[in-house]
């Protein structure tokens, strides 16, 4: 008889025990941080969403994903520079994500499987110009059809791309994949005008009766560099010659080329007289390779297919035929100086690297845009002085990449749809940055990225071919879930396990968690045993 009031007084002793809340000094919250790749990519893509969804099989959504930022996964699968693998946790642990290498394989399945870009919003009456058919026009154009604005397109040259056509190689971007991607954009309903330079920007926005502008013209003005050279010498620009390649007689440069500059253009250059025939092709740089602007992996592969390096050296004279260097060496701030050590290399041709300017003559009519060494100037919603017109990309100070222009379009366009609709521009709140220290790599096992193949260099130098290959399906998923999910929950169920209180509560997939603080009694095991850093204690209010 009294075994059963002695079960209830232990039951209710039990029950009331678990009540911890009033225990705690602290309380754990779940909260969302900034991953580092989608900090770093300069088109503002939300990274580690789409690449969840491609770890899932869901291809489509991701691209769908994707897609809400940059137009054009396809090609920024080929011609990105990665800054969001440099900034990847991942490559603190073991390698970074290929996170660039699974957004090519995304990019090129929605082309092999036909899949369209969203439908423009319904018709805002507001009609705006854009000049210029790079990547950041481009980008732009799609986010402004997107929010349903017209859009005249309007290009200098006889074929949309810009610089992704007439200034990158084929064997880097194949034009099948550039074609098929600026037609999808073009098929949102663009009023596209080919083989038209604009050469006043006042008068051309009067005369179609434009509300805005967006002002994407790149830079396509070679810099010359003053060299004596004699009238036989052969000497032609780097942006001449990359946009040549576009017509149907490429250009003869002899067998010996010489290409004088260090960014990402000398290296095509070179790389592409060796596949018009060269035996040799010589970049003369003034600098060393530390110094030198042009990408690892521009320089890796130049290397490869026998290009030759020479730092620290400057052309000071040309003749046909006939090279005169001058070798030069750091001063103490690191800076090149003359050393009087002269050098005669022999070339057929050379190929000057020196960078290239905008053309911003067309804005001569409007007293209120300012151009600044040699770029326009804009605030930080990239309007320039004059009210609705805009400036992307290389027609700006930015870093010229293409990723770059892709992401300042998209900015551009929505920062014209807000002047146009007379509201204040919203941005996004930035989330703390999830950095690697806040994650807990114990539950990761050592996984090696998956590297892409690259066609081997005895092939390269006699074929336009494209030289690196993209991922199949499986390892585009093995690279998928390579990610760690930096600073976001992705359910994975440790804090609900190793609660010793049962005081985190499943709300279902996709839902996420809650704390049941009535039992929580802050231990901070569940923030211990959090992977990714999505959780952070925080002083219990009194």
């Amino acid at each position: 008889m009294n075994e059963l009031p002695f079960a209830i007084s232990l039951e209710v002793g039990s029950s009331l025990a678990n009540r911890t809340g009033s225990w705690r000094v602290e309380r754990p919250r779940y909260l969302d941080r900034m991953p580092p790749c989608n900090d770093a990519c300069p088109a503002g893509e939300n990274v580690q969403r789409w690449l969840y969804l491609a770890e899932e099989g869901d291809y489509e959504r991701a691209w769908r994903v994707l897609v809400e930022d940059n137009p054009m996964p396809a090609i920024m699968g080929r011609v990105c520079y990665r800054p969001c693998e440099t900034a990847c946790n991942r490559g603190q642990l073991d390698e970074a994500v290929g996170i660039n290498a699974v957004e090519r394989f995304l990019g090129d399945l929605a082309i092999e499987r036909g899949w369209r870009l969203p439908e423009p919003a319904p018709d805002s009456g507001a009609r705006v110009l854009v000049v210029g058919a790079g990547p950041g026009g481009l980008s732009a154009t799609y986010h402004l059809r997107r929010l349903g604005h017209t859009v005249r397109l309007v290009e200098a040259s006889s074929a949309l791309g810009g610089m992704m056509r007439y200034g990158i190689p084929k064997y880097r971007l194949p034009r099948a994949a550039l074609d098929a991607e600026v037609a999808r954009i073009t098929e949102m309903g663009v009023d596209v005008e080919l083989g038209t330079p604009v050469r006043d920007l006042a008068g051309a926005m009067r005369a179609g009766g434009f509300d805005a502008a967006v002002l994407a013209v790149g830079a396509q003005l070679a810099h010359r560099a003053y060299i004596a050279a004699a009238d036989s010498a052969r000497v032609l620009d780097a942006v001449s010659l990359l946009r040549s390649m576009e017509g149907e007689e490429p250009p003869a440069l002899g067998r010996r080329v010489v290409v004088y500059g260090g960014g990402d253009t000398a290296m095509d250059a070179a790389r592409t007289a060796r596949r018009l025939g060269a035996t040799d092709a010589i970049v003369v740089y003034r600098r060393t390779r530390e110094k030198m602007p042009a990408h690892d992996v521009e320089v890796e592969e130049a290397a490869e297919e026998g290009v030759v390096m020479k730092w620290l050296s400057t052309i000071t004279q040309m003749e046909k035929g006939r090279l005169v260097l001058e070798k030069m060496a750091l001063d103490e701030h690191g800076f090149p100086q003359p050393t009087g050590e002269l050098e005669v290399l022999q070339a057929d041709s050379v190929v000057l690297a020196l960078g290239q300017d905008a053309d911003l003559s067309l804005v001569g009519g409007l007293e209120d845009v300012v151009v600044r060494h040699g770029a326009l100037e804009v605030g930080d919603d990239l309007m320039t002085g004059h009210p609705g017109v805009f400036g992307v990309g290389d027609a700006t100070s930015a870093e010229r990449t293409v990723t770059t222009a892709i992401g300042q379009g998209k900015a551009a366009a929505r920062a014209a749809h807000a002047w146009l609709s007379g509201v204040p521009l919203e941005r996004p709140t930035r989330h703390e940055l999830a950095t690697f220290e806040l994650l807990n790599t114990w539950y990761y096992d050592d996984a090696p990225k998956t590297m892409r193949r690259r066609l081997e260099p005895a092939r390269r130098t006699g074929t336009f071919d494209e030289v690196a290959v993209g991922l199949d399906e499986s390892d585009a998923l093995f690279e998928a879930r390579r990610c760690l999910s930096c600073g976001n929950c992705f359910e994975c169920d440790n804090c609900f396990g190793v609660c010793p209180d049962n005081a985190v509560i499943k709300l279902g997939t996709g839902r996420r968690y809650e704390f049941d603080f009535d039992y929580c009694k802050g231990c901070g095991i569940c923030l211990q045993e959090c992977p990714c850093g999505a959780i952070v204690m925080e002083p219990e209010e009194i």
